[in-house]
């Protein structure tokens, strides 16, 4: 049976004010967290921050669609996206409602049900290779398009983001997004610095 997240001792959900922040303010601080889904965890080592209509390369930039319908809604929900026709995304929304805003969460060292993600990622060679991408973090977890807005402060579909007492890195390493084609320039790309698990872009 799956465990709630944040039931563990010594790990809590984050709060709702947590995400109500700019994207550029959540992102640092989500390093080191617990992205939990049900038995299974992994520790954040790699996000980008999108910024929505300040943002061409946010996927709310031209304003609400069904598509990103969950990211203008209330912070601390989780949108869900696919892309180039395969694979599934998976980001924290931010700012408040109305105001889109959004954390890609793209990579993760895993830190608990390695084995169930290792049997759903059997293209990965090494555990390096299990969760260091963002489509490769989404089928370690089992998520898809039908945890597209889930509620990771209460944690409603079993997905949450947890912290359980590690500090995010005091100068985290930062540089320019991946995998888009406008505003490649902005330095939104946040991770834990020298870690194995991040992705290769």
């Amino acid at each position: 049976m799956a465990v709630e997240p944040a039931r563990r001792r010594g790990e809590r959900r984050l709060g709702r004010a947590f995400y109500r922040r700019s994207p550029l303010e959540v992102a640092p601080d989500l390093l080191n967290k617990l992205l939990v889904a049900g038995d299974r965890a992994g520790r954040i080592v790699e996000v980008e921050a999108y910024c929505g209509a300040d943002d061409p390369a946010s996927h709310a930039f031209r304003g609400p669609t069904a598509r990103n319908a969950t990211m203008f809604g209330p912070p601390g929900h989780l949108y869900v996206y696919f892309t180039y026709g395969m694979h599934w995304c998976a980001n924290a929304v931010t700012s408040a409602p109305g105001t889109a805003g959004a954390v890609l969460i793209r990579a993760f060292e895993p830190v608990r049900g390695q084995d169930a993600m290792a049997a759903d990622r059997p293209t990965a060679r090494r555990p390096i290779d299990v969760a260091n991408g963002p489509a490769k973090l989404c089928q370690a977890l089992g998520i898809d398009g039908s945890v597209d807005g889930a509620d990771l402060v209460t944690a409603d579909r079993l997905l949450a983001i947890v912290d359980d007492g590690t500090a995010p890195p005091v100068e985290p390493a930062v540089g320019p997004r991946v995998g888009i084609s406008v505003a490649t320039d902005r330095p939104w790309r946040y991770w834990v610095p020298g870690h194995p698990t991040r992705s290769p872009g």
